[in-house]
């Protein structure tokens, strides 16, 4: 018997979400910056996820899951997410708020900092080798034990959700400036921001086009859009991106995204630096390497920007103190010696 996937979000339970997550989640600003909009040749938008509630995007999905749980009388004892940070932070700071447990399966080199975040949140860490077990596996016999229910990365309907909440709020913050978005674009990696964007921004503003930011090594989601197919990364790819090191897309969101996004352009871990330290000299935020990467294609003119308003999110700004300072030292004008 064919097995029946999680059925996609719509428009409705965006709204839905939005309606949990206030009071709770913050509107993140809607940016300007003349000096980007001098170097693009267009009018440039930048969602600050990085000033969200734990520094990136992932807590609006994490407490929608948890939150309506809560509502439907499915309060859950425990929860056990994976990820390598921010998601981490997310499910552990919503658990915490909802006096929920929680553990969380992370890789062992992930950044200190989102360990540390996490572990503040009051959940229990548990590591991993990323590159020779499976975080889904081990997390899989930890909710068995436990009786815990998973709260997935990416590839849920709540989650999705939940992220959508932030394109509902470019539409509205671009139309109170008096514009609307000709182009989105958006870090991606298991493509569950990318999913709650589309349907979101698609349903708003038709015309949009989307795009999906990748890190060059982690481009699943870019070559899966042109073959019509879930494709994967290669096993010994490697990116600063943290955030963004999918093996391949998910099956729900890959799902949405072929149907909603324009196309999927890359950048290298160079790229990346460079767009880390224009946002730390020009734009003031602090940006960590995967939150960067739809600046970085903007700043590499990976898609037309010349006469057009262009949304670009900066997804997280939860980076190690070391490898910020290298990116800055070696990419920033004022860094330069």
């Amino acid at each position: 018997m064919t097995s029946i996937g999680p059925a996609a979000p719509d428009y409705a339970d965006i709204e839905a979400a939005a309606a949990r997550l206030a009071g709770h989640a913050a509107m993140t600003p809607l940016l300007s910056s003349a000096a980007l909009d001098a170097r693009t040749g267009g009018r440039m938008l930048i969602k600050a996820e990085t000033l969200q509630r734990t520094g990136s995007f992932k807590f609006r999905g994490a407490y929608n899951k948890l939150r309506r749980l809560v509502d439907e009388g499915m309060r859950p004892d425990a929860v056990v997410a994976y990820s390598s940070g921010n998601h981490a932070q997310g499910v552990a700071a919503a658990a915490a708020l909802l006096g929920i447990k929680a553990a969380i399966v992370m890789p062992s080199d992930a950044p200190a900092i989102k360990i540390a975040n996490t572990r503040g949140y009051g959940a229990e860490i548990i590591t991993y080798d990323r590159y020779r077990e499976s975080r889904e596996e081990l997390a899989a016999r930890i909710a068995d034990e436990r009786r815990a229910v998973i709260v997935p990365p990416y590839d849920d309907p709540d989650i999705i959700a939940g992220q959508g909440t932030a394109g509902r709020e470019i539409v509205a913050q671009a139309r109170a400036l008096g514009t609307e978005p000709d182009a989105l674009i958006t870090p991606c990696g298991g493509g569950g921001l990318m999913a709650g964007l589309s349907i979101a921004v698609s349903h708003d503003c038709p015309d949009c086009t989307i795009h999906a930011a990748e890190p060059a090594a982690f481009d699943d989601t870019g070559r899966s859009l042109l073959a019509g197919e879930r494709l994967a990364n290669a096993n010994d790819a490697r990116s600063i991106c943290d955030a963004l090191l999918a093996p391949t897309p998910g099956e729900l969101t890959f799902s949405i995204n072929r149907k909603l996004v324009t196309s999927g352009v890359s950048v290298s871990d160079d790229e990346v630096r460079a767009a880390m330290a224009f946002a730390f000299d020009t734009l003031k935020l602090v940006v960590e390497p995967g939150g960067a990467v739809a600046l970085s294609a903007i700043l590499n003119g990976r898609i037309p920007t010349r006469g057009r308003t262009v949304a670009i999110v900066l997804s997280g700004g939860n980076v190690d103190p070391a490898s910020f300072s290298e990116a800055i030292a070696s990419k920033s004008p004022t860094g330069q010696k």
